[in-house]
This record gives structure tokens, sequence and C-alpha cells, in this order.
């Protein structure tokens, strides 16, 4: 295979590509192409490429966002008030400044290879292409899992935020409004998707930065009580809490690893912007932006969000434990709303509940909207029924779309006694998810840079070169790894043995090499050596050409064009 350019400007870059590998990558883009052609026209800059049937329509401005908010759900408002218990503010800020880290080493791995490849579920199919094919359908139906029990958390959320009002809507009659909701905006355009997006997702930024400023003014003494607080319960009660039947050093040493697995839950963002970026305008352009961006606004979103939490509120508030008690805790468990009505503010929690209400929607369409096209991912590949493959004339996979929104019919579970039980189930069946598919992530990493080195790849002409590596991929994959194991170690000490509540835990643990050597075994897959590794498949040449005829497009409005340069910055 002759060298090409990999940007607009036609640098040169040589190498050796093995000759079956290339030979078998034709094939499969080949097949691709006849099974996902679908009719239509599209415009100038919503162009549909050979190796699937979605079309390039999310603008920068989408992508910068839907990093952004498909990460920040309840968790960030509502559910750290959990780890505050648990840890108390010390353990908590330290936690999730910890974890913070580990996510950069991810994004940064994920960041080099999707933007010089951006096709549809990257992750997904770089583990089949650079790894081994079996090691690709494991990763796939992983994260499937993962993002599709996301939904029913973010609906049954919804609805608990809204029963903060009234509880004259029944259950059930809340939840399917929302599953219409998400049926309508993901069923029709994903432009459509990526605007609603913008919007909801630009309302967390709104919340998440407001809720920070709130704490800096009210600790000051800019409150009704005229309280000059600062960081008092940083040392009344103090800064770190004894875990819940555990005293001494070990009862601190657990409160904060019970901190650390809640950040590993609550702190995502470079697999959103992944999964965009089949559908995402001028990739090689917007991709790297929104890596740099969603990393360093979600660390200050998610570090400043954890030390403001502790300042507001003691870990010991009654308030807060009462809130806690709940099976199923609703916006009252916010340590923001709590905090307001310590200081005896009346209107501030409503507009908080109703922001956070918007917060959970938006989570639970970006979960939609991935957990479809991670099966999308799948089926292009052979690795799920061909039917999924389908696209309606706008790009969307309408029956990926639907066995989503059919899974998300578990939200249902709420209108039972015992939803608390199975929905706590299913938040460590998902844990463990995220925990694989970050050391997915970073292993895939490792084998494409040794593929690079073997055949005389030169990375520094990537539209994007990661730094630090192959230091940063060990580093990311030593913490989810081990993190994997540990994030149920509960289950395990102090007479909380529990088979259901072990399987959870674990249950994705044994089900992705049953995925792997189930696969490897039925198919013979090989594993792939890096001089075998194909660095250059048709879809290359085909984004080349695609950056090359690129035309960009003025913002719709002003205010458009104003929060694309800011988000851009």
């Amino acid at each position: 295979m002759s060298s090409t350019s990999i940007d607009k400007h036609g640098s040169a870059m040589s190498h050796s590509i093995a000759k079956n590998a290339a030979k078998e990558d034709e094939q499969f883009n080949k097949e691709a192409h006849e099974e996902s052609s679908i009719s239509g026209e599209l415009d100038s800059v919503s162009v549909r490429v050979s190796y699937d049937s979605t079309h390039r329509q999310l603008r920068p401005r989408h992508i910068q966002l839907i990093g952004i908010g498909g990460t920040i759900g309840t968790a960030l408002y509502v559910s750290i008030g959990q780890g505050l218990l648990n840890g108390g503010p010390g353990s908590l800020f330290l936690a999730f400044t910890i974890w913070c880290t580990f996510i950069l080493a991810v994004t940064n791995c994920m960041a080099e290879m999707v933007t010089y490849l951006p096709i549809s579920s990257p992750f997904i199919r770089f583990a089949g292409r650079y790894v081994d094919e079996a090691f690709g359908v494991a990763t796939g139906y992983n994260f499937f899992i993962f993002e599709a029990i996301l939904v029913p958390f973010e609906v049954v959320a919804c609805n608990l935020i809204i029963h903060y009002w009234s509880d004259v809507v029944p259950a059930g009659g809340m939840i399917a409004v929302v599953l219409v909701l998400y049926a309508i905006i993901n069923l029709f355009a994903v432009k459509w998707y990526g605007e609603s997006e913008f919007w909801l997702a630009l309302g967390k930024v709104v919340l998440i930065v407001g809720l920070i400023i709130f704490t800096f003014i009210t600790m000051l003494g800019g409150n009704p009580l005229h309280d000059r607080f600062g960081f008092r319960y940083w040392e009344d009660p103090g800064a770190f809490a004894e875990l819940d039947g555990y005293t001494g050093s070990l009862g601190i040493f657990l409160g904060f690893l019970q901190c650390l697995i809640q950040a590993a839950f609550t702190i995502a963002g470079p697999d959103y912007v992944s999964m965009a970026a089949g559908e995402a305008m001028n990739p090689r352009s917007t991709l790297p932006k929104a890596y740099n961006g969603v990393f360093y606004r979600l660390t200050a979103f998610f570090v400043l969000g954890s030390l403001a939490v502790g300042i507001l509120v003691p870990y010991n508030d009654a308030d807060l434990i009462s809130a806690y008690s709940s099976d199923l805790p609703g916006a009252a468990a916010s340590p923001y709303v709590v905090a307001m009505d310590r200081l005896k503010i009346s209107i501030l929690p409503h507009i908080v509940n109703a922001m956070v209400l918007f917060s959970a929607f938006s989570a639970g369409n970006s979960y939609v909207y991935c957990a479809s096209r991670s099966l999308f991912g799948l089926a292009l590949e052979g690795k799920a029924p061909k039917f999924l493959t389908k696209c309606n004339k706008q790009g969307v996979p309408i029956y990926c779309v639907g066995v989503v929104l059919a899974i998300a019919l578990l939200a249902f579970l709420q209108v039972s006694d015992n939803a608390g039980v199975v929905l706590s189930w299913f938040i460590n069946l998902i844990t463990a998810s995220q925990l694989i598919n970050f050391s997915v992530i970073s292993f895939t990493f490792i084998k494409w840079k040794k593929a690079c080195d073997a055949q005389g790849f030169d990375r520094n002409l990537l539209p994007h070169k990661s730094f630090w590596q192959p230091f940063s991929a060990y580093y990311a994959l030593s913490g989810c790894f081990v993190m994997t194991f540990v994030q149920g170690y509960s289950v395990f000490v102090n007479g909380n043995w529990d088979v259901t509540t072990f399987l959870f835990s674990y249950s994705m643990v044994g089900v992705f090499p049953a995925i792997f050597v189930g696969w490897k075994t039925l198919k013979g897959t090989k594993w792939l050596k890096p001089e075998e590794v194909n660095l250059r498949p048709s879809e290359v040449q085909e984004i080349e050409e695609y950056t090359r005829d690129y035309v960009e497009k003025p913002p719709k409005t002003r205010v458009h064009g104003w929060v694309g340069k800011l988000f851009s910055a």
C-alpha cells in the first residue's frame, strides 16, 4: 500500500502494511457498504461515506456540548451526597481529584486513535482491528450493556425529581412521557439529537457553574443568615469520616475508598465524544478540540463540585442522612438543596430542582444515543443481527434505537415495591462495565502504538498526537483494571455477603472474558501481531478526501456562533 497524506496539506507518511490484513479490511468495507447503503440525498456537509450510513450533521458546538452533557447527570448534583456521608469532604475531594487523572490518561489514549479514524463506534471497532476480533465483540457488548442500563436510571431520576414538587402524576405515566420524548428526539434525525443535547447540556454547564458561584458567595456570608461559615465543616465534624461500621484509620481509608468508587462511576467523558465521531462535521479539526475541552471542563466541574459539596454541608447533617435512608433518594437528597434549606433560602431550591430535572433528561438522552450507536457499530461489523444496520433517510439506525428504548422499559420497575433493590443491583453492574471499558481503551492504545512502531508509522504526522505515551496508557490501564475488582469489595466484608449483590458487582468481569473466549472459539479469530495490524484501511482515504473537500458552514444564528466560539476556546 503506497504512502498517502493524512492531512489536507498532503504530508507524506510511509509505512508497511501486512498484505493479508489489507485484503481482509478491503473485503470488510465492501460488505459494510452493501449492508448499510440507504437512499436519500445529503447536503454539502452532511456526507455519507461508504463504511456506514449515518450522516455527518453534528457541528463542533454539538460535539463540545455532547461530551460535557453526557457525563453530567444526577450523580454530580444528587448522588454525590452519598460520597460525602461515606468519607467526608476531604476524602470526597481527594478521590474525585485522583480519579480525574485516570480520566485524563484515558482521554489521552482515545483522542489520538479517534481523530485519525473518526468512524461510528470507534473504540469498539478499534479493539477488534488492533487487538483481536473477539476482543472487539466483547468490548462492544460490554459498552452497549453499560449505556443501555443507564437509560432507565435517568428516566427514574426524572420521575423522582418531579415528585419533589408533587405526587399527582403517577410514576408510570411520567416514565412513559420521558421515554416517548427520547423516542421522538432520537428516531427522526441526528441533528435533532445534536440540537436538543446542545441546549440541554448548556443548561447543565450553567447550573454547575452557578452552584460553584453560589458556594463561594454563601461561604463568605452572602446568605440570609449572614453566616460566614467558610471551611467550618472541614474542622467540625472534620475533613475525613469513618465509614459506617468501622473506626480509626481503617474506617477513614474505607470511607475514602467508597468515595473513589463513586468517582469511578460518576466521572466519564471521552467515550461520549468518541461515539459521535462518525457523525461529526470536519472531525479531524473538531475532535481534538473537543477532547481537550471535555477533559479540562469536566475536571473543573467534578473537582470543584466535590469541593463545593464538602463546604456547604457537614457529613453528619441529619437532613442529608434522612434523605439517603430511602432506597430511591430524590432531589431532596441533593447536598445543594439541603444547604439551601439550612440557609433558609426559599426559592432557589426549586430553580435548582428544575435544572437538575433537565440535567437528568439530557443524560438519559445521551445514553440512548451512545447505546444505539454502539449496537450499530457491532452490526456493521457482523457482530450483531444485520437488520440493525438499517438507517432511515435521516441517517438514524432506527432498529438500534428501538432496542435501547425497549431496554429502557426497565424504568417501570419503579412502580414496584422492590425497585430500589433492583436498581441498586444495576448500579453495581454498570460500574464494573465502565471500568472495563476504560481498561479496554487503554489496552487498545498500547497495541495501536506497538503497531505504529513496528510498521514505521510516524505518529508525529497524525491529526492529534497524545502525550506521555505509552506511560499514560499504562497508568490508565493499571488504575481502571484494579478498580474493576475493587468496586464491589464491600460484599466481602463485615458480614455483607449477598449472592445477588456479588453477581451484579462482578458479572461483567466474568461475562467479558466469556464473550471473548466464546467468539474466539466459534470464529477462530487471531490475536494480531503489531506488524499484522492494518493502519490504513480504506476509511482513512475517505476521511482525508472529506477533510480536503469540507467547506465550513456559518452558524445558524449569532447565539450559536458565540456559544461555539466559547466552547472551542
